[in-house]
């Protein structure tokens, strides 16, 4: 069982940034985390993910979205227990519900799997949620 917080959501002007943080319980294995958003009456959207063994995984492999790459970066501090994602140059259209998820004993095993793994569906815990509101 993974317990998963966000936090740091907020109101801001086109062009402006935002860190959402999510901090969770501890695990002692092979994990994937990853960032989400979602808008009333669409999918939830896969936004970046990175791989990690618990212990060691402070520069594990990462994955964004096409829709933010370049923009937005996803981190981890393990000694802290908290995922990052770092919002650059926000747009209107990245207004939603953004939220933190986690699947044990997962891993990236090539870039197309990486890539892959940005489905919400394979997650199996998660947070619930930060408003983020993007105005023009």
């Amino acid at each position: 069982q993974v317990h998963l917080v966000e936090s740091g959501g907020g109101s801001v002007q086109a062009g402006g940034s935002l860190t959402l943080s999510c901090v969770y319980s501890q695990y002692s294995y092979r994990a994937i985390m990853g960032w989400f958003r979602q808008v009333p009456g669409k999918e939830r959207e896969g936004i970046a993910a990175r791989e990690g063994i618990a212990a060691i995984d402070n520069d594990s492999k990462t994955v964004v979205a096409d829709s933010a790459k370049g923009r937005f970066t996803i981190s981890k501090d393990h000694a802290k227990n908290t995922l990052y994602l770092q919002m650059n140059d926000l747009k209107p259209e990245d207004t939603a519900i953004y939220y933190c998820a986690a699947e044990l004993g997962s891993a990236f095993y090539s870039d197309a799997d990486a890539r892959r793994k940005l489905a919400a569906d394979l997650y199996s815990f998660w947070g619930r949620g930060t408003q983020v509101t993007v105005s023009s």
